[in-house]
């Protein structure tokens, strides 16, 4: 198990390719709710890209050993978006499923929470091979299970003061 590091080139490349294949199998949806944090700017492409409105869901399960150790997930009360999401069918995006356990849970409790909804596909760019779950839509099956180095994560040990070094 190597792990796998992502540029920013190559990060926005596979968002796109995850909305062209979305957009190849003709579904049709009536809005995009992403996961947070990781699925934040998945989203927000997916949501410029099909003109469609965007929700964001916070979710957590790695808190612990600086963001490195899964525990039990936390699922926010409520879906934040600037105007009530529509029915109908919704689109759910996230960075990957790793486990799957996030996918396992949110789908069931969002369809609990919003029974206008009548149907809820998925859509990630990497698809570990641990996963319980399996997403509609993917672009990387990683079957050893990397651990994915994404390019914004140098912000998660970095401060305003370290940018005033950077760019002072």
């Amino acid at each position: 198990m190597k792990d796998l590091y992502v540029s920013w080139d190559e990060y926005n490349r596979l968002i796109e390719k995850l909305a062209l294949k979305v957009w190849e199998s003709g579904w049709g949806f009536d809005a995009i709710l992403c996961l947070a944090r990781g699925g934040l700017r998945v989203g927000d492409v997916m949501s410029r890209l099909f003109d469609k409105p965007l929700g964001v869901l916070f979710t957590s399960s790695y808190r612990e050993s600086a963001g490195t150790v899964q525990s039990r997930l936390l699922i926010a009360d409520h879906i934040s978006s600037a105007a009530p999401l529509p029915s109908g069918r919704w689109l759910l995006v996230d960075d990957l499923v790793d486990s799957g356990a996030t996918l396992v849970e949110v789908i069931p409790h969002l369809k609990a929470q919003r029974s206008d909804v009548q149907e809820i596909r998925s859509a990630v760019i990497w698809r570990k091979g641990a996963s319980v779950a399996e997403p509609d839509y993917y672009i990387e099956h990683l079957p050893t299970n990397p651990w994915i180095h994404q390019p914004f994560e140098e912000y998660d040990h970095m401060s305003p003061n370290d940018l005033k070094s950077r760019w002072g």
